[in-house]
């Protein structure tokens, strides 16, 4: 691994594929409601991240989460913030706009 390689992170499709094989995971779309109507991952649940304390309600704290937005910048932030509330086990896959898998609408 170059140190490009260091800075450029892991790929968003590799993770999704992580994803789909870990059981029990959950895939988290921290955008907002209108960009999730846009084009989302199948099977992703819709939490922005200015609710992400829904996350608590929904999901307990041993399953795996993986983590995604637009860019990467919002899904960073709520990985941090999901650990912070006692996620043992979260993801950042970055940002949606690099995946090239099938999109939902």
């Amino acid at each position: 691994m170059g140190l490009f390689d260091f800075f450029k992170g892991s790929d968003f499709n590799e993770g999704i594929e992580i994803y789909k094989n870990t059981k029990d995971a959950v895939l988290l779309d921290v955008r907002t409601p209108e960009e999730y109507l846009e084009g989302r991952v199948p099977g992703s649940w819709n939490i922005p991240l200015q609710e992400l304390k829904k996350v608590e309600r929904l999901v307990d704290k041993a399953v795996p989460l993986f983590v995604y937005c637009l860019s990467g910048a919002r899904s960073r932030m709520a990985a941090a913030q999901l650990q912070q509330m006692g996620y043992a086990s979260v993801t950042n896959l970055g940002g949606i706009s690099s995946y090239r898998g099938k999109v939902e609408r």
